[in-house]
C-alpha cells in the first residue's frame, strides 16, 4: 500500500546499527594480510652459516672439514652411507652437515630429492642423540629447513614434534634455538599442525626461553615461534595461549630488541582477534593496552602496524567497555598522526579502528572529533580505495549512530561531499553504507530545520543517486528510490494544489490557469472546461 511521504519519513530507521557497524578482523583479513613482508613470514629458512657453537668445541667430531661443498649429486651417496652398519660419529656428523648444506641453498631447495632418498627417519633419529650435541644441531637445522617448505607435514608425521619440544629444555642454547625455529615453522604451516605443537606441550618451555634467553638470536627466534603458536584461523583455544600474554607484555615494556617487540605485537594481535573472551583475556593483563597505545606514537615502523591491529581488535568487541579502555589509555591523541602516516596500510588500519569506535556509544563517537575526523573525511574523498572504504565506514557509523549535533558537525567537516564521492564505485556494501549515511544526514537535517538537500545536489550526489536506480542490487535500487522520493521529489502539498480544480466563475479548471495556457497554446489546445 502506498504511504504518504510524511508517514514514510517517520518510519525510516538508520541503516546501520552498532552490531553491524562494528566489524572484527574477519571481514578485512584477506586484504590486510596480502603484504607478508609487513606481517612477517609464517615460515623461515635458516640460511646463515653460524660459527661452531662453544658447546661443541671440545668434541672430537668437530674436526671434519665444514668448508666442503655438497650438491644434489651427493644425495645418493650420503644416504647410502647412513645404511652402513656401525657408522662412526664423525661420518654421522659429516652426513648431517652435508644435508643441512644441501637444504640451505637460496633457491630451488631440493627438498623432494632429499626426502626421496629416505634420509628423513635418520635425521629425526639424530636429533635424539643426547650425547652428541653437534650431530643434534646439524640434523635439527636440516629438519628446520625441510619444515620451512611445502613439506612441513612430513616432519611432523615423522614424529619430530615431541622430540623438538623436549629439546627446548636442552642445555645447549643453539639446539634450543633450532628446536624453537623448527617448531615455529611447523606451527606456521596450518592450524592443524599448530595445534599438534601446542598439544605436545611446547608453549611453556618456549616461554621459559623467552623469559631467560641465552642470547638475542635465541630470543628473536623464540618470540617469532611464539607468534606462530598464536596464529591462524581458526584461532587456538584461548586457554592454550593465555599464559603467553604477560610474557609478551614484558617484551613491550622493557626490551630494546625491535625484532622481538614486533613479533610480540603480532602475537598479541592474533590472540585478541575474535570474540569478547579473547579481548578480555588480553586486557586483563595490567598495562598492556597502555603499552600498545604508547607504541602507536613511536617511530618503530615495524611495530606500529601490529600494535594498531591489536587496538583495532580490542575496540571491535561487542561490549563498549573495550572501546572505552582504549580511549582511556589515550588512543585519540595518537590517531591524527596515524591518519597522516606515509604508509597506506597504517592509514587504513587507523580508519578501521575509528570505524569501530564510531560504532560505540555517542560519548565515544564524540571523541572521534578530537581524534582526527577531518583527516578521515579527507581520506574518504581523496585516499587510496582501500583506505577510502574504511574511512567511509567511519563516516557512516557517525552519521547513523551519532546525535543530531554530531551529525551536523560531521556535515560541517565536509562529509556529504566525501560520501557522495564514492557513489560511483562497484562495491555494493560500501554503496549501502554511504547511502544509509546520506539518508540519515538528510533525515536529521530535516528534523533540525536544516536544508542539506542542496549540498547533495551541488556536489553531484543527486545525479549519482539517480544513476544508481539502475543498479542490479534490489537493496540499492530501493534505497535510492526512497531517498529521491523522500528528499528530492515534488512536495505533496504542491502536487495536491495542482490536482484541485480552481474556479473561474461557474467553471472549474485543473492545473495552470486558462489564461496562462492560452498564452502558450494555440486555439486547438485549450484546457478542458467543465460546467456543473
Amino acid at each position: 500500500m502506498y504511504l504518504p511521504i510524511a508517514e514514510r519519513k517517520s518510519s525510516f530507521k538508520k541503516g546501520l546499527d552498532a552490531c553491524e557497524g562494528r566489524r572484527n578482523r574477519n571481514e578485512t583479513t584477506i586484504n590486510l594480510r596480502k603484504n607478508k613482508r609487513e606481517e612477517g613470514l609464517a615460515k623461515r629458512r635458516a640460511m646463515v652459516t653460524p660459527t661452531v657453537p662453544a658447546a661443541f668445541e671440545a668434541s672430537t667430531t668437530t674436526t671434519s672439514d665444514d668448508r666442503k661443498t655438497y650438491t644434489v649429486a651427493d644425495i645418493s651417496e650420503l644416504a647410502a652411507s647412513l645404511a652402513k652398519p656401525n657408522i662412526n660419529d664423525a661420518k654421522l656428523l659429516e652426513v648431517a652437515r652435508a644435508f643441512r648444506k644441501i637444504l640451505s641453498v637460496e633457491n630451488n631447495v631440493p627438498v623432494k630429492k632429499v626426502l626421496d632418498s629416505g634420509v628423513l627417519p635418520a635425521l629425526v633419529q639424530m636429533i635424539s642423540c643426547g650425547d652428541k650435541p653437534d650431530i643434534q644441531f646439524e640434523a635439527a637445522w636440516a629438519l628446520t629447513n625441510i619444515a620451512s617448505t611445502d613439506y612441513t607435514r612430513v616432519v611432523a608425521d615423522a614424529g619430530a614434534i615431541p622430540i623438538f619440544v623436549n629439546l627446548l629444555s636442552n642445555p645447549v642454547a643453539e639446539i634450543r634455538d633450532q628446536s624453537a625455529w623448527c617448531l615455529g615453522n611447523i606451527a606456521g604451516d596450518c592450524p592443524e599442525l599448530r595445534d599438534m605443537v601446542l598439544n605436545a606441550g611446547a608453549m611453556q618451555p618456549l616461554i621459559q626461553n623467552v623469559m631467560t634467553p641465552s642470547n638475542p638470536t635465541l630470543l628473536n627466534n623464540c618470540v617469532w615461534a611464539l607468534s606462530n603458536f598464536c596464529r591462524g584461523k581458526p584461532a587456538p583455544a584461548v586457554d592454550m595461549v593465555a599464559s603467553a600474554i604477560p610474557v609478551l607484555a614484558s617484551i613491550l615494556a622493557g626490551n630494546n630488541n625491535d625484532e622481538a617487540k614486533s613479533d610480540a605485537l603480532w602475537a598479541l594481535s592474533y590472540i585478541s582477534d575474535g570474540n569478547d573472551e579473547r579481548i578480555q583475556t588480553v586486557i586483563d593483563c595490567d598495562g598492556v593496552v597502555a603499552l600498545l597505545v604508547e607504541i602507536l606514537g613511536s617511530d618503530l615502523s615495524n611495530a606500529i602496524t601490529p600494535a594498531l591491529r591489536t587496538i583495532g581488535n580490542i575496540v571491535s568487541g561487542e561490549d563498549p567497555k573495550y572501546t572505552q579502555t582504549a580511549i582511556d589509555a589515550g588512543l585519540m591523541r595518537k590517531m591524527p598522526l596515524l591518519l597522516q602516516n606515509a604508509k597506506k596500510s597504517i592509514r587504513k588500519e587507523a580508519c578501521w579502528v575509528l570505524s569501530n569506535v564510531a560504532a560505540g556509544t555517542q560519548d565515544q563517537i564524540q571523541t572521534i572529533f578530537k581524534g582526527g575526523l577531518v583527516h578521515v573525511v579527507q581520506l574518504a574523498e581523496e585516499g587510496e580505495y582501500e583506505v577510502r572504504k574504511e574511512a567511509i565506514w567511519t563516516l557512516g557509523n557517525v552519521a547513523t549512530g551519532g546525535t543530531a549535533t554530531q551529525v551536523m558537525s560531521l556535515v560541517e567537516c565536509g562529509a556529504i561531499d566525501a560520501l557522495c564521492s564514492i557513489l560511483n564505485v562497484n562495491d555494493s556494501k560500501i554503496l549501502m553504507v554511504a547511502l544509509d549515511a546520506i539518508e540519515n544526514i538528510l533525515k536529521t537535517a530535516e528534523a533540525c530545520g536544516k536544508n542539506y538537500v542542496s549540498f547533495v545536489d551541488e556536489c553531484g550526489g543527486l545525479e549519482m543517486i539517480e544513476a544508481l536506480q539502475e543498479h542490479q542490487e534490489d537493496s540499492i535500487y530501493s534505497k535510492c528510490i526512497d531517498i529521491i522520493e523522500t528528499y528530492f521529489g515534488e512536495d505533496d502539498d504542491a502536487m495536491e494544489e495542482n490536482l484541485v480544480p480552481a474556479t473561474d466563475g461557474d467553471m472549474f479548471t485543473f492545473g495552470i490557469s486558462q489564461k496562462g495556457l492560452e498564452a502558450s497554446l494555440d486555439e486547438a489546445a485549450r484546457p478542458m472546461q467543465f460546467n456543473f
